[in-house]
């Protein structure tokens, strides 16, 4: 999982429209790369701890977009700015990505995909509860309802019998770790960052991979970490999380919220898991059941739901505050 900051521009902010083959492979590079990292983050841990290779990840990931932005000439962060950057890097990457990197030792990835997705559940009530948003609609709480269906029939197949004695405790984590990205999504709306996303990101990857290695130092992973005995393999793994999932989708990500519009942008949300069902079977012998599909339909579709209707509670929202404003100038 990575940052990912929505702009309000829209394709008609920025001029001469791009050429199609440009968007689509930008798309396709959201789409199938951020689905594929989570084959990836399994590979890697399979020699490597999991809290110190993605510490490794950030901190390498994190570094990379920092010299990037300080070359092409970004400013360095104020003191709150790094502040807010590690607070936000702490929420999304220690205890999201942190959950997901521990749990995928005992959970397949295609299904760590499909309990990430439930993040937008969480935002609902979050936006509600914590950030003083407006009470959900009777539409958005049966999509909440709708969604917890679908990860009450997920449950089914993380059963001990199914994976192991590992696999429930690990789902349990994910829901925690979906929540903690939650909450950092809603604080770093109000987050004081700075404005070029490059370099906000890059606080937030340093911050939260420092905090994995200490979370793994800690955890005692490096007392018998050895470099010697990483395989090939999840070498291979790592290099492919710090440069194509943590860079060049992410980047593809920030030009496609410049060309194109954030509704189009955030079906990635939906494709995801799909990738990482479809590599995870593939290339890992996970199995899908037709009970992983079921749930698979029900979470992705309550997802789409609560976005459809988040949408139109947003642009209600809009047309409301133009209309007082205009009322109060007359």
């Amino acid at each position: 999982m990575l940052p990912l900051p929505m702009a309000s521009s829209t394709a008609a902010d920025i001029g001469p429209a791009p050429r199609a083959s440009a968007v689509l492979a930008a798309f396709a590079a959201v789409y199938v790369i951020w689905g594929s990292t989570y084959l990836a983050i399994r590979f890697a841990i399979e020699t490597i701890p999991p809290f110190t290779m993605g510490g490794m990840r950030f901190l390498l990931a994190g570094s990379l977009l920092y010299l990037w932005a300080r070359r092409t000439g970004v400013a360095a962060p104020t003191r709150l700015q790094l502040r807010d950057g590690a607070i936000v890097g702490a929420f999304l990457l220690l205890g999201g990505n942190g959950a997901v990197v521990w749990a995928e030792q005992w959970v397949p990835s295609g299904l760590a995909s499909l309990l990430v997705a439930t993040v937008p559940l969480w935002m609902v009530v979050l936006d509600w509860v914590w950030a003083g948003g407006r009470r959900p609609s009777v539409g958005i709480w049966f999509g909440l309802g709708w969604g917890l269906v679908g990860v009450a029939l997920l449950s089914g197949d993380l059963s001990a019998d199914a994976l192991g004695p590992g696999a429930a405790r690990g789902a349990v984590v994910l829901v925690f770790g979906s929540l903690s990205w939650a909450m950092g999504s809603i604080y770093s709306r109000s987050a004081r960052v700075p404005a070029a996303p490059r370099m906000a990101t890059s606080i937030q990857m340093l911050a939260g991979g420092a905090l994995l290695l200490a979370l793994g130092g800690g955890a005692g992973e490096w007392a018998d970490f050895r470099l010697a005995g990483v395989s090939a393999r999840s070498w291979s793994a790592l290099a492919y999380l710090v440069v194509f999932g943590a860079i060049v989708a992410y980047s593809a990500y920030i030009w496609l919220l410049r060309v194109s519009t954030p509704a189009r942008v955030s079906t990635y949300a939906y494709v995801n898991p799909v990738v990482a069902l479809a590599l995870g079977w593939a290339l890992a012998d996970e199995p899908i059941t037709p009970r992983t599909l079921v749930a698979a339909g029900v979470i992705l579709s309550a997802v789409m739901l609560l976005n459809r209707l988040g949408r139109a509670r947003g642009a209600a929202r809009r047309g409301s505050s133009a209309t007082g404003a205009t009322g109060d100038s007359r």
